[in-house]
Formats: structure tokens, C-alpha cells, sequence
């Protein structure tokens, strides 16, 4: 079964001085910093030593090929590190109790938390979008929903990098990534 393409988000505007400081971080600190992007060492080693990066689209073009590239535990290890996404402030009780059931039922079907990519959804519509993702993905086959999760993995790796340079943080590394 073919898996539909997530849209793309929209082009991202460059941050040349804090992409020129990613570049000139040691090797030690970019490792570092793309960890806390995605937790797979062997992303962050491919993705630090392609440096320098001309532009972010460059960047994230070496971050989305090294994402593609992760092997079954490479992906088990980025995984296990992740965490569930936070619900919006104000969501209700019930919502709450019906995520928490969800979430628990994907983790006992496929062995790690559910992953969402929602980029561009509006905050109001994050949790029907998110319930909406569990229900229908459980009924995927492991090895699709490996696929599957895999791409919205890449994808929070790409929001993560983008939101670590949009954030500054220190001169030799990008800031912190939302989680």
C-alpha cells in the first residue's frame, strides 16, 4: 500500500548567522545539538559532518537523506527518546482520558509512543488531528506503521532544526528545539 505524502511545510526563512555558527561549532556540539532534533547518534554524526551547510534548505535536504537512511534500530533508539506531545492548555478532562487511552493502546500495539508531525494544523485542531492519528493508524500493519512513523519523525527532526535556528541559543549552536 503506498503511504500518502505528508504536505510539506511551508519554506522556512534562512537564519544565515546562526546557521554560519552551527557550521563553525565543533564537531562535539553540532553532534550535540542534533541530538536534542533526533535522537539517532548515527543522524546526528551524518548530519554534523556534511558541514558547512551553504543555507538551511541545504541543511535540511542532509537531515531529511540521513533520516531515510536510519535502519530499524536506529529508529527504535530515536523512539525511545521521544516523548507524547503535550495537549493545548484548556483541553478538558475527557480529552485528556481519551488521549491517555489512545496513546497507551498504539504503545501496546507497536512498542513505542505514537508520533505526529502536525505542522501548520491550528492549535484548536491539534488534539481531533491527533486523536484522529491514533485511531486510524492502528489499524496499520507494524511494518507500515513503521513507515509511517518514520516520515513524522523526519518531519519533527526538520521542525526541530528550524526551530532551534529561528531560536538562536548560543553562537556555536543552534537553540533548543520545542519538544
Amino acid at each position: 500500500m503506498a503511504i500518502p505524502a505528508l504536505p510539506e511545510q511551508t519554506r522556512v526563512p534562512p537564519y544565515p548567522g546562526r546557521l554560519a555558527g552551527f557550521n563553525a561549532a565543533s564537531a562535539d556540539e553540532a553532534h550535540e545539538a542534533l541530538l536534542t532534533c533526533l535522537n539517532s547518534p548515527r543522524w546526528a554524526q551524518r548530519v554534523a559532518a556534511h558541514r558547512p551547510y551553504p543555507d538551511l534548505d541545504a541543511l535540511l535536504a542532509a537531515a531529511d537523506e540521513a533520516a531515510y537512511d536510519l535502519t530499524p534500530a536506529d529508529l527504535a533508539q530515536a523512539l525511545a527518546a521521544e516523548t507524547p506531545q503535550p495537549l493545548p492548555e484548556g483541553t478538558y478532562s475527557a480529552a485528556h482520558t481519551a488521549l491517555s487511552a489512545a496513546h497507551a493502546a498504539y504503545e501496546a500495539r507497536f512498542g513505542h509512543v505514537f508520533l505526529i508531525h502536525l505542522g501548520g494544523i491550528p492549535p484548536d485542531e491539534a488534539l481531533d488531528r491527533t486523536l484522529e492519528g491514533i485511531r486510524s493508524r492502528l489499524a496499520n500493519d507494524p511494518d507500515e506503521e513503521r513507515v509511517i512513523t518514520a516520515e513524522h519523525l523526519r518531519r519533527l527532526a526538520r521542525q526541530r532544526l528550524v526551530e532551534r535556528l529561528r531560536s538562536g541559543g548560543n553562537r556555536s549552536t543552534p537553540g533548543a528545539p520545542p519538544r
